[in-house]
């Protein structure tokens, strides 16, 4: 089963442009960082970074999980908003 986690970690390297980026961001280790993108490259059977020593590619594949998954993760990130404010205004009788 593929983890959440490895998902939202492979969008922000990314996002981030590189390995070292994503994990200043994520404040971990650039090797966990590197661990969960390959375990999730595993998971879905494809390769899905083209990683050189100097840069850092989308494959074919990596480029539309991420743009498929990168919507799931907004849809996500929106409904835990929207449940926060709901959770702020005052309620009752």
């Amino acid at each position: 089963m593929i983890d959440l986690n490895d998902v939202i970690v492979f969008a922000r390297v990314v996002e981030a442009g590189s390995f070292t980026a994503a994990a200043r961001l994520l404040a971990m280790p650039k090797t966990t960082v590197s661990r969960r993108v390959a375990a999730l490259e595993r998971e879905v059977g494809v390769r899905l970074l083209q990683r050189t020593t100097r840069s850092l590619n989308l494959t074919d594949a990596g480029r539309l999980y991420y743009e498929q998954s990168s919507q799931g993760l907004r849809t996500i990130e929106e409904a835990n908003l929207r449940l926060a404010e709901a959770r702020a205004e005052p309620s009752g009788t």
